[in-house]
């Protein structure tokens, strides 16, 4: 290609505007390195431009303006036609990418807010079963305990405190024909660590003579106090004592906590 040719295609102007590729940079430096003419024309091209963004120099003819202008802009859309193509596939590639990181994280986010959903509303069901048993026990306490006390067959025999524990009392509802008794331990103090209350039921005559029907086992636990223990038939009297745990055969009269008589 001749100087005049390769001078008018408008390759320079695109060269100067730095959008050619880099191995048309490379031809076009090689091309002004050899030929003289090329280079001043590349010059002159910086210059216009130059002056161009200077509000159009008067020193720029109109013709010579107009010359680059259509140049630069023939090659120019197509060039940057091409390349906006590129960019905006690049473009919206990367923000395809961006979107699906994003889209990703939200999933995991929403995933592992479910799962600890699930695992909340699993503990809450576990609590509220719970409940519904715990009320099932306390609904069949309180019914055991009103069909004791509301049994009209029923002894009631008071037991006072004694001397180790004048505030203590309690109540037997005990009935003679089915001969069942059970023990209202509401007035009785919590016992010790290692300690129990042992139930007795008393023959007075012709001499004092207890026999154990039951202990007070796990005191704590039974929210009425209202304890169901051994059949008797032929008591005179009820005492309470505090023994160790498990009983003893005989009862610890200095621990003698309640006494009646029926």
């Amino acid at each position: 290609m001749e100087s005049k040719e390769y001078i008018e295609s408008g390759i320079l102007e695109l060269y100067v505007y730095g959008l050619l590729s880099e191995s048309e940079n490379d031809q076009v430096t090689a091309m002004s390195n050899k030929n003289p003419e090329i280079k001043a024309e590349i010059l002159s091209i910086e210059k216009a431009i130059i002056n161009l963004s200077s509000s159009f120099s008067p020193f720029i003819s109109h013709s010579q303006f107009e010359k680059i202008k259509s140049q630069l802009e023939l090659k120019h859309s197509k060039v940057v036609d091409i390349k906006s193509r590129g960019s905006l596939t690049a473009f919206i590639g990367w923000a395809a990418s961006i979107v699906l990181l994003i889209g990703i994280g939200y999933q995991y986010s929403k995933i592992n807010d479910t799962n600890d959903q699930i695992k909340t509303i699993e503990k809450q069901n576990m609590q509220l079963q719970q409940t519904v048993v715990d009320l099932d026990v306390q609904n069949k306490e309180t019914e055991k305990v009103l069909n004791v006390v509301r049994d009209e067959t029923n002894t009631i025999v008071a037991l006072a405190g004694q001397t180790v524990a004048p505030t203590a009392k309690a109540k037997i509802y005990w009935n003679k024909q089915t001969q069942v008794v059970y023990v209202d331990a509401s007035g009785l103090p919590t016992p010790p660590e290692g300690k129990e209350y042992q139930i007795w039921s008393l023959k007075l005559a012709p001499q004092l003579t207890p026999t154990s029907i039951g202990m007070l086992a796990n005191f704590n636990d039974n929210r009425s106090k209202i304890f169901a223990v051994e059949k008797t038939g032929d008591a005179e009297a009820f005492g309470i004592t505090l023994e160790p745990k498990g009983g003893s055969p005989t009862p610890t009269m200095e621990q003698l906590y309640t006494l009646g008589k029926v």
